[in-house]
């Protein structure tokens, strides 16, 4: 068993509360030597995360470490939902709504959870 389907809520106080996200997570056959590949199967509005649904995060890239277990990735997978990097994006357009009005982009990533995160 090397493939996961996971589900993590959306962090409070984040335009994503309330949200129920799917994952997809594998483990590749180097692991843990290499990092788990995860990527979002639920859609959403976030700098950090393209249009596949890949995640932009350094411990799934080059800060990986074979002691880091996967609670951890998961957990750092809802901290970056609580605090997005526009400033290091993936999906430049979405980092580019962030920097240019914050407001705005901030209720889209609210609308875009009501929408596809509600509870599926």
């Amino acid at each position: 068993m090397r493939y996961f389907n996971v589900m993590i809520l959306g962090p409070s106080q984040s335009p994503y509360e309330g949200g129920v996200f799917k994952l997809e997570l594998f483990l590749p056959e180097e692991y843990p030597m290499a990092p788990p590949k995860v990527r979002f199967l639920t859609k959403i509005y976030h700098p950090n995360i393209d249009k596949a649904c890949r995640i932009c995060l350094d411990i799934l890239k080059d800060k990986w470490s074979p002691a880091l277990q996967i609670r951890t990735v998961l957990l750092s997978i809802q901290a970056l939902l609580s605090a997005p990097n526009p400033d290091d994006p993936l999906a430049d357009n979405v980092a580019k709504h962030w920097k240019s009005n914050e407001t705005e982009a901030v209720e889209t990533a609210k609308e875009w959870t009501r929408v596809y995160a509600s509870g599926a």
